[in-house]
């Protein structure tokens, strides 16, 4: 049975000639292999062509393999790697703040000796904590840019966003941490007991500077500090958290010099020096506050013909109108009174606008939004928006997700360039409070072209990732053309996805269901695709079915089905995703949806197998083949077909295994696929080795010194592919096939790719994989002759797939467990491994 499942750690230094005499060898080898199909050899010549080309694959491994755990440094493609920056950026007009700055230089220059002194000291936690608006999230930025050179693995930043309805989950937040950081979680790594492991294993050795902002309380913070001593983590929020090892510091408002010099830096050094009394009477009706201060400097910096006088004048009145008004407890009289002055002087348009953001759930959105909010141009909602900017109402984000493209040269823009923008908490209350008094209808009509205009950004960024999950494609016309748009469209989900999600949930809050559907359908495609963000895979998944279920549209829910079954079945639960592809089955058969109908026979044949009903699955995928050729759809024939080889391999049956992969294989590399290609030359090393071995069990020696290095090349050359994409998990499946091989001159290497594999796995989170990694040890050890460590391995395979709930690859490690025993000599323990085996087999139907 094939593996169930359809990032990065760090290569040693090489001199920069090793890639290039790599890359050299790769051609040759290839070239050498070829020549074995087109030249007519005697068996005497071909073994010493093989011979040669693994020589030279050897020399490739050699120069491009070898990992160290306490180096985990990513990779992306080829592309240099850069850690990731997600500090937002600094105000121009910070100020105030002198001696905070000095006490948290005194705090971290402390704790840097302190460091240097002890061993297994825990990293620093600094928490800033005050009343809101009081500038504790300027503060935190402005001192981590001061620090970043000390951290040169990263600085990661999140808005916990404690202080709304809905705050950011832990779970969430190391997601988006631990993909900052390139980890590819290829494979769900289960809930946040699993996700903090992952955390700290990616955080140990390394320097990295946390932000969290806006925390609601110390649950929301104590999973995302690291353990790692050379790691600090910077935490904001209104109440003190009571964390364990933190230093803690309450964030006071502004002295009334301090004020002054903010009004100052916004409105002009000379506006208020001409009328001081004025500029420290404002100060005092702001109470202090600096949003509230920053806000009327705003004002001030907009209107040039305002005098200090007036200002002052405006906002006594209107703190005197408050006094007599039922005010919401949520904001402070000194806020209000600020936000209402500078929000009448805005203009219709800008104060339309600031109410409409206020509607939107995400955390943040690029500018586009605010065109579709007016239901004006892009670049007309960006001047509006950048207007609400230099009065302080909106802020520019950094909250960024994607790691793989470019850092934009503004300091606010996203990884795909774009600039981005929020609102303060504070400033979402009160525009949201303004924003019930307009027409409902006119309301909902501007959440919904921002919906459609995420739907439209949503579906193009799919079709360009995975244009074979949106009906039948030909050839790209331009492989290159469409490689880059890929990686786009993941650094578009990289960045999108925390708005992304509160999207779909606000269209389904709104019952606007095509919408929803479309936006999910879109998002669970992108997932599937990058096999990406898991829970929020599996969340938007259901609201499709419901999304779905609410329009009527049958096809629709065929779809939504295919798509939950995929996450479901990616998390484990093979029989609830059999389920779901089955209906989906019975809907496009009945309404004549032939290529939809052939998917959903191919999710029915992996899920069978999954299970261990080898025969049905098989039966399923033989049907599915016919009916993606029967639509002349290329791509899902050959993939399809790499899937069915899997199983007749794990049958037995390598020859009819060979021939389905030769002619996916062709496909592949017709169309220039190069990840298909390499998934499919991974699976036909395999069956290459399985055949190998036979050979030498008959003792035809030299034809299996032949198949032994072609199967070897065969892998290589796969996992160099994948290699040179980044893809470290689909690189890890390739040495652990590579370990699987079974040449018997091979054995001491072959053991090594396995642990390789399996300290990738590991890290990786993918506890499957590290289980059926522990078989692959086991099998390795015992051709070794080492047998305790054969055992040893094969129990604690046995063991995980037991807890895993696979019971059909746990009666394969039985199997191969007791065949250990019986060579070492243990009749008994091996007849009840294997009389195991056999029950839960019979169990299976197998």
């Amino acid at each position: 049975m094939p593996d169930r499942h359809d990032s990065r750690l760090p290569r040693r230094r090489i001199p920069l000639a090793a890639p290039a005499a790599a890359g050299i060898a790769a051609a040759v080898a290839s070239i050498l292999a070829a020549s074995l199909d087109v030249w007519e050899l005697p068996t005497e010549a071909k073994v010493g062509v093989t011979a040669a080309a693994g020589l030279l694959v050897g020399l490739l491994t050699w120069a491009t393999t070898g990992t160290r755990a306490e180096e985990k440094q990513p990779r992306s493609g080829g592309a240099v790697w850069r850690p990731p920056d997600q500090t937002p950026p600094v105000s121009p007009h910070f100020t105030g703040r002198t001696e905070s700055l000095a006490e948290l230089r005194a705090v971290f220059a402390e704790r840097r000796r302190s460091r240097d002194r002890a061993n297994g000291a825990s990293p620093l936690v600094v928490s800033v904590y005050g009343r809101g608006g009081v500038g504790k999230s300027m503060l935190i930025a402005r001192f981590a840019h001061e620090i970043a050179g000390s951290f040169p693995d990263g600085r990661l930043y999140a808005d916990l966003r404690g202080g709304v309805e809905a705050p950011v989950g832990p779970e969430e937040v190391l997601t988006g941490f631990l993909r900052a950081l390139g980890v590819r979680l290829t494979t769900d790594p289960g809930g946040l007991a699993e996700l903090r492991e992952l955390w700290l294993t990616w955080t140990k050795g390394r320097r990295i500077l946390i932000c969290l902002d806006n925390a609601r309380d110390g649950d929301q913070v104590k999973d995302l500090i690291p353990a790692e001593p050379g790691c600090a983590v910077m935490v904001t929020s209104r109440q003190p958290l009571f964390l364990l090892n933190t230093y803690d510091k309450q964030l006071s408002v502004f002295s009334e010099a301090q004020g002054v010099e903010l009004l100052a830096r916004l409105a002009g050094d000379d506006r208020v020096a001409a009328d001081l009394e004025s500029a420290r009477e404002i100060v005092r009706m702001c109470d202090h506050l600096p949003l509230a201060i920053g806000i009327c400097g705003g004002r001030l910096a907009t209107r040039g013909n305002w005098t200090l006088r007036a200002l002052a004048d405006r906002l006594r009145d209107e703190r005197r109108r408050l006094d007599h008004l039922q005010i919401a407890g949520r904001l402070d009289k000194s806020v209000r009174a600020s936000l209402q002055l500078s929000y009448d002087d805005c203009t219709g348009l800008q104060r339309r606008l600031l109410r409409m953001l206020s509607l939107i759930g995400a955390p943040d959105v690029p500018g586009w939004v605010a065109g579709e909010l007016l239901a004006t141009s892009e670049p007309e909602g960006v001047d509006q928006l950048e207007a609400l900017i230099d009065a302080q109402l909106a802020e520019y984000s950094g909250s960024w997700a994607s790691v793989s493209a470019e850092s934009a040269e503004h300091p606010g823009a996203d990884r795909s360039e774009t600039m981005r923008y929020r609102l303060h908490d504070l400033v979402r209350i009160f525009a949201r409070e303004l924003a019930l008094s307009d027409d409902a209808g006119r309301r909902r009509a501007a959440v919904e072209r921002v919906l459609s205009g995420y739907r439209r950004r949503a579906e193009a960024a799919a079709v360009a990732r995975w244009p074979q999950d949106w009906g039948r494609r030909t050839r790209a016309a331009n492989p290159s053309a469409a490689s880059r748009a890929q990686v786009s469209a993941a650094d578009w989900l990289n960045t999108e996805r925390l708005t992304l999600v509160a999207l779909i949930n606000q269209a389904t809050g709104l019952e606007t269901w095509e919408l929803a559907w479309r936006l999910g359908r879109a998002f669970c495609s992108l997932c599937h695709s990058l096999r990406a963000y898991w829970s929020d895979w599996r969340v938007v998944a259901e609201i499709l079915c419901e999304a779905a279920e609410h329009t009527g549209d049958r096809r629709a829910l065929g779809i939504a089905l295919l798509d939950r079954a995929a996450v479901v079945g990616g998390q484990g639960s093979h029989r609830s995703a059999r389920a779901d592809a089955e209906r989906a089955l019975e809907v496009f058969t009945d309404l004549g949806e032939s290529w939809w109908a052939a998917r959903a026979m191919r999710t029915i044949g992996m899920t069978l197998s999954s299970d261990g009903e080898l025969d049905r699955g098989v039966s399923y995928l033989i049907d599915a083949v016919a009916a993606f050729k029967a639509e002349d759809d290329r791509w899902w024939t050959a993939r399809t077909q790499r899937n069915l080889a899997e199983l007749r391999l794990a049958e037995g049956r390598p020859e009819e295994a060979r021939e389905l992969l030769e002619e996916s294989l062709e496909v592949f590399k017709r169309d220039r696929n190069r990840y298909s290609e390499a998934q499919t030359l991974r699976a036909y090393g395999e069956v290459l080795g399985a055949t190998a071995r036979e050979l030498h069990e008959k003792d035809h020696t030299r034809a299996a010194v032949e198949v032994f290095t072609r199967a070897g090349f065969s892998l290589d050359r796969a996992a160099e592919l994948f290699r040179t994409r980044g893809e470290l998990w689909e690189e890890a499946r390739c040495l652990r096939a590579a370990g699987e091989v079974g040449n018997p001159a091979n054995g001491i290497r072959e053991l090594a790719h396995v642990h390789m594999a399996t300290e990738i796995l590991t890290a990786l989170g993918d506890a499957w994989g590290v289980a059926r990694s522990e078989l692959s040890a086991g099998r390795a050890y015992g051709r070794l002759g080492r047998a305790r460590e054969a055992q040893e391995s094969l129990r604690r395979a046995v063991h995980a797939f037991e807890d895993l709930g696979d019971r059909w690859w746990m009666a394969r490690s039985l199997e191969h467990l007791g065949e250990a025993y019986r060579t070492a000599g243990d009749e008994r323990a091996a007849a009840a491994a294997l009389r195991q085996a056999e029950e839960i087999r019979r169990g299976l139907g197998d």
